[in-house]
């Protein structure tokens, strides 16, 4: 259609992916680099490990027909991209959407690094767990045994604990107790809403029962004795729960918490403000301190390293993993191993502190990369300030075509709602370095835009004595090399590199531009792809790559980055299980493209599903769909014999048979739909039209209904005209369908006699001819319909046949079809001819209804009426069954019956019903009855919408001979293919057969059956002869065929 995609490979090269396969090839861990193995040998191996699959990427694309410029990609490791990665950071800098912040984030300390918002809500990172939960007991201060209780799903935090949150509004009780391990009696307060919760025999009313308890009964009285709002036990002070560390700034007192519900645990919530968002929050606000340790460089720590282990100073867990994920697999099979979590339960209940101790399932996010827990941790840490644009993100995500449409306006659009900053530090080493350079009291800073920039920088360091000389031409942009800069403020104080690296999926979102090197090279042709018209990944990236191009679009051009999106739905099995490794249920895709080829699953999987719904991979469909493919070799067979040349005149379509007419219209039909399909990136739309009329229409209609015009010896017209639009059919399939290889395969085959150079209107190659047109003159929409009711008359008149077991080579008398309207009927007539050769029957008869042949019958459809008139339905179903013929033939023709129920009670001769009287019509639709057909003998029936046939099925001895001839004939055509003979090579064929009604039946069409079948000679003999035994209708016969000469 006159377009040009460029579209170039690219490759993601940074990022912990890269990084954990180059730890685990070299056999290190995160805090190893720097000592065991240095910085810039790292990344030498990181940048090496990324280039070994290059050359193995780019032969998968040739072999899966991918469109791609290999010898041009873009790589995100590469200088020119870099610097383009740096120009839109300082974009944003200097629109004041850089900043850095103190925040609670997600970190990975399998990964070593912190992760966005977006990383930890893709699809798959949130895993159910079952972990080890605590409802602790905070004694109250001043009193003798009152606690607080508060549930945590992460008992590692509560050495963190400094305070504890409650809802102003929320009621709680004081329960009298005892302690479930230590028998010790105490008066606990929690929301009044938990108490069912926790206390699950009934409360107990007598003072004797508290006498009697014992520890380590089962039944453990409790009794409430006082109740409070929350703003009662706000600032009432607890002990420290695990005194490791103690703060030297207040805390330890209970605070108001607008997240507090008695959804779940106890109505109070334990506060550790290191290790959550909201717990840091609400710790600010009331002045409660942190739980910290300082060390050397007099920065206040977390209790919890970022290896996710305990530090010293929680001296009974120093060194402990919190995470019993983060453990070596060695420790974790251990006999007597014991997570943090059981060892702090075992801690807690005997220092009488645990309430209850149980396990919990519940979903818990994990690293996108490594597959571990997350913590959320304290970090100093860049973001871009995305909230700031939340409106307009959301404004213009509302005028991007989403398939499906449910992703963008609501999995996208919810995330959009709901945005947080996007936090864009990595603590990593294989990535592009964040580009800001600071004074060590952060007084004064500067963001690099590029290259120059650098160098100009650079060069004024060297005049200040910061740096010894200027940078080389060619220097690498990767750590450690511009952690060795230190550039000069403006006033005259050395700057060092922010240490962070960026987001990989920063370098993801800015592809539109930096595989340009925008915006030092290419800012027309930015403005000639962008943005994308359509772009298409796996849902998973509704939170990935299609945020950050959304994002880093709109902040920066205040545009869209793409116009069309389809989120891929999920490849899953054949029963609709998710794949994995676990299941034994994975499909090797590079396998199946092995034996079936890749068109073929590319077909499969486009028809078979929506790109954007999940498919059930079934491996058997894939070889099935290998038969869309096989109809060229017949036209190739007889063009070749033909000599056929496709640059002769065309015979005109108006001056060609009805059906070339039909087939034309049809043709250009189906341009028209899978264009539309193509323009509204709807590609099974596209493949399942395609599909349907190389199968049914082309196929198994037209080359089967025209099979003899191919086969005629002479060079006619009408030849001509079977071949041109045979040929015009096909290379129009070539020039729409989404099967790379198979469509240039039957364009070379189309062609094979071309001579390219000859023949202007002939290309190279079909990927370079121009896309298809509808024709609207040749399109005709009344004969499509006409010939659809032909195509509907077959089938019914097939399956007739199909269910008594009548071979469609057996001829048959008579085809009935009723039918009461006269243009209908004219319609049909005037391709009776089809019908009688595809039936195979003598002669097609009408009649005005059907009772000559059949009885309809009616009853109601209960499941329809049933809603509507249940207590009425008896007297329905006796009215219903009295319906005339003509009331029964005007609901098949889809129209309403209404019955006037006033007389009913007449009808059915029987006593007035009052509830009959009350409703006096009732309108029925086609789906509200349920109507059968009974046949009379020797004709069978059958009925699809509106449309009846009737089939004489009585087989008298002369058409069963032609039965039998038209059976050996199709005998000897097999035995012709089984020995390898050509369509033109002659035959002579030899019969045995003992039966006088076989030897009658060849007598009488000896001349048909040679001339069928090439036979210059056919012998009928008595006796056993050589040749191949067959059962022709129930008779049995030997049958051989040799080659013949035409002289012989």
């Amino acid at each position: 259609q006159g377009f040009q995609v460029q579209r170039k490979s690219g490759w993601d090269t940074h990022g912990l992916p890269v990084e954990i396969a180059v730890e685990k090839q070299l056999n290190i861990r995160k805090e190893d680099i720097g000592a065991k193995i240095s910085i810039a040998d790292y990344n030498a191996h990181c940048r090496k490990a990324v280039l070994q699959y290059k050359e193995k990427w780019d032969a998968l694309t040739i072999q899966m027909g991918y469109w791609l410029d290999n010898e041009h990609p873009y790589l995100t490791c590469d200088r020119n991209y870099i610097e383009s990665l740096w120009h839109l950071l300082k974009q944003l800098y200097q629109k004041d959407l850089l900043y850095k912040g103190y925040a609670i984030q997600p970190y990975s300390p399998a990964a070593g690094t912190g992760l966005s918002a977006h990383e930890v809500n893709q699809p798959g990172c949130y895993k159910q767990v079952k972990d080890t939960t605590i409802v602790a007991q905070f004694k109250i201060e001043d009193t003798a045994h009152d606690y607080f209780l508060a549930w945590t799903t992460t008992p590692w935090t509560l050495p963190a604990n400094s305070a504890l949150a409650v809802g102003v509004h929320i009621d709680y009780v004081k329960v009298r107790t005892f302690n479930p391990y230590t028998g010790a009696p105490i008066n606990v307060i929690l929301a009044q809403a938990a108490l069912q919760r926790y206390f699950k025999n009934d409360e107990t009313t007598s003072t004797a029962a508290f006498a009697k308890y014992q520890a380590g009964d089962t039944s453990i009285p409790w009794q409430t004795i006082a109740h409070y709002k929350g703003t009662d036990l706000i600032g009432k002070k607890y002990g420290q729960l695990l005194p490791y560390i103690i703060p030297k700034t207040p805390a330890f007192r209970v605070v108001a918490g607008d997240f507090v519900t008695t959804e779940e645990g106890t109505g109070i919530v334990h506060i550790a403000p290191t290790f959550g968002m909201d717990d840091l929050r609400i710790a600010q606000q009331n002045g409660i301190s942190p739980i910290t340790v300082q060390r050397d460089t007099n920065a206040a720590v977390p209790i919890v390293d970022r290896q996710g282990r305990f530090v010293d100073e929680i001296t009974d867990f120093a060194g402990k993993y919190v995470k019993a994920a983060y453990e070596p697999e060695s420790i974790r099979q251990q006999p007597h191993y014991q997570s943090v979590d059981v060892l702090l339960a075992i801690k807690l209940k005997k220092e009488n502190k645990a309430f209850q101790v149980t396990k919990y399932e519940h979903s818990y996010p994990h690293c996108w990369r490594t597959d571990k827990p997350i913590l959320y941790y304290p970090l100093d840490t860049w973001f871009i300030k995305t909230t700031a644009y939340k409106q307009r993100l959301i404004e213009l995500n509302k005028t991007i075509r989403w398939q499906p449409i449910s992703t963008g306006i609501g999995r996208f659009e919810n995330w959009l709602t709901h945005l947080v900053d996007w936090n864009l530090s990595r603590d990593r080493y294989w990535g592009t370095p964040l580009p800001i350079w600071r004074t060590k009291d952060r007084q004064e800073e500067c963001c690099i835009g590029s290259s120059a920039e650098l160098y100009e920088e650079v060069n004024k360091a060297v005049a200040a004595g910061f740096m010894q000389a200027p940078l080389p031409t060619d220097m690498d942009l990767h750590r450690p090399h511009v952690d060795k800069i230190v550039l000069v403020s403006p006033r005259g104080k050395p700057m060092y590199r922010e240490p962070d690296l960026v987001d990989v999926w920063f370098d993801s979102g800015a592809m539109p531009y930096a595989q340009l090197h925008y915006p030092f090279n290419n800012q027309t042709g930015l403005q000639e792809r962008f943005p994308a018209d359509f772009i298409a990944e796996g849902v998973d990236q509704t939170r990935g790559w299609f945020f950050t191009l959304h994002v880093l679009s709109v902040l920066l051009f205040d545009s869209i980055a793409f116009k069309q999106v389809i989120a891929n739905g999920l490849v899953l099995d054949a029963q609709g299980n998710k794949m994995s490794k676990r299941l034994d249920n994975t499909i090797d895709p590079f396998a199946m493209m092995a034996q079936h080829g890749p068109d073929a699953l590319r077909w499969y999987m486009i028809s078979n599903a929506n790109p954007w719904d999940n498919l059930k991979f079934n491996p058997q469909g894939t070889s099935e769909e290998q038969d869309v493919f096989l109809l060229p070799s017949f036209f190739v067979l007889y063009a070749n014999i033909d000599q056929f040349d496709e640059t002769t005149p065309q015979v005109p379509c108006t001056e060609r048979p009805i059906i070339d007419q039909w087939m034309l219209s049809r043709l250009h039909s189906l341009v028209q739909t899978v264009t539309e399909a193509y323009e509204s990136y709807a590609p099974t739309q596209v493949a399942r039209p395609i599909q349907d009329f190389v199968v049914d229409d082309l196929s198994n209609w037209y080359v089967r209904l025209n099979r003899k015009r191919f086969w005629q010896s002479e060079q006619g017209i009408d030849k001509l005209a079977a071949y041109q639009t045979l040929y015009t059919c096909l290379k129009t399939i070539a020039q729409l369908a989404i099967a790379p290889f198979y469509t240039e395969q039957l364009y070379q085959a189309l062609h094979h006699n071309t001579q390219y150079k000859t023949v202007p209107s002939v290309h190279l190659t079909v990927h370079l001819t121009d896309f298809p047109q509808a024709d609207d003159t040749v399109m005709n929409p009344t004969l499509e319909k006409k010939m659809n009711q032909i195509q509907s008359i077959v089938s019914l008149a097939h399956a007739l046949r199909k269910k008594h077991q009548i071979k469609v080579r057996q001829p048959l008398a008579r085809l009935l079809i009723p039918i009461d309207n006269a243009a209908a009927k004219a319609q049909i007539i005037s391709l009776e001819a089809i019908i009688k050769a595809e039936v195979n029957v003598k002669q097609v008869i009408y009649r005005d209804d059907t009772t000559t042949v059949v009885t309809k019958n009616i009853k109601p459809n209960f499941r329809a009426l049933g809603k509507r008139y249940g207590a009425h339905m008896k007297i329905l179903t006796r009215v219903i069954a009295q319906l005339a013929q003509d009331d029964i033939q005007r609901l098949e023709r889809g129209q309403h019956v209404v019955l006037d129920l006033s007389n009913v009670n007449v009808m059915l001769e029987r006593t007035p019903s009052p509830a009959i009287s009350a409703m006096p019509e009732v309108m029925l639709t086609p789906e509200d009855v349920i109507i059968t057909t009974d046949s009379i003998p020797g004709w069978a029936v059958t009925s699809e919408r509106e449309i009846t046939v009737a089939l004489d099925i009585t087989l008298s001895d002369a058409l069963r001979q032609e039965g039998i001839a038209r059976e050996l004939v199709n005998r000897v055509q097999n035995l012709r293919k089984d020995q390898g003979l050509a369509v033109q090579d002659k035959i002579a064929i030899t019969l045995s057969s003992e039966n006088a009604f076989i030897h009658e039946t060849i007598r009488k069409y000896e001349t048909y059956i040679c001339h069928e079948t090439q036979a210059l000679t056919m012998r009928v003999v008595v006796g056993r002869t050589l040749g191949t035994t067959f059962d022709l209708d129930g008779y049995m016969t030997q049958i051989n065929i040799t080659p013949a000469l035409k002289n012989g």
